[in-house]
């Protein structure tokens, strides 16, 4: 009788173990009927990616300005105007180590609204597209015509122009560069998820590094 109790009530304390275990586990991951829109609010932000040192070499590097142009990246678009500065410096070594230089505009876009501060060269390819600007162009033959190893991409918007052209590049086997502080957006969420997804993302993590013009040297 006494032997019978105590399974008993082993009975009921394992079964009070697991109801309280499988309430711990529902709490911290939702229950099966909601989605990511109802756990909006309580997801984590993700621990911020490191920024890492990158030494290019030259002959094989292209550096890529993303849709630079008005009015896209203009005061009214702050980030975007506050990158211009940053991206002219490094473009202006750029050209002093005889890096290859490509630019893209969007497929309303001319010439003449791509930035004086960073405007292209008569001899620098320019290439006009959507998101990815792989798509419908010529970019893919111009980096490989040029021997191009190495993408470092810069632009507006982050989460469009360089994200999409980035992952393109990655898939084709490129290398991608993005110094954090030559990319923007609208507003800082954006640029907050493209850098997560440059490092997370199946089609990218493995090829892209993320940097800050700082950090990075010539070979």
């Amino acid at each position: 009788m006494k032997n019978h109790v105590k399974i008993k009530s082993l009975l009921v304390i394992s079964t009070l173990f697991i109801l309280v275990l499988a309430a711990q586990v529902l709490a911290a991951e939702g229950t099966p009927e909601q989605t990511i829109v109802d756990e909006w609010k309580s997801v984590s932000i993700p621990v911020a990616p490191e920024l890492k040192p990158v030494a290019l070499e030259v002959s094989s590097t292209a550096f890529l300005i993303l849709d630079i142009q008005d009015p896209l990246c203009t005061k009214e678009r702050l980030r975007c105007a506050a990158s211009v500065p940053k991206i002219a410096s490094f473009l202006t070594l750029a050209r002093e180590k005889g890096m290859a230089v490509v630019y893209s505009m969007t497929p309303s876009g001319k010439l003449e609204q791509i930035l004086p501060a960073v405007a292209p060269l008569p001899s620098d390819p320019v290439v006009s597209s959507s998101v990815d600007k792989f798509y419908n162009t010529d970019l893919e033959k111009i980096l490989k015509d040029r021997g191009i190893k190495t993408v470092v991409i810069v632009g507006t918007a982050a989460n469009g122009a360089v994200l999409h052209t980035a992952v393109g590049a990655a898939m084709r086997g490129i290398q991608v560069v993005i110094p954090v502080d030559g990319m923007s957006a609208i507003d800082p969420y954006a640029e907050q998820y493209t850098a997560w997804h440059m490092m997370n993302g199946p089609g990218t993590r493995n090829r892209a590094t993320l940097t800050q013009f700082s950090l990075i040297t010539f070979k």
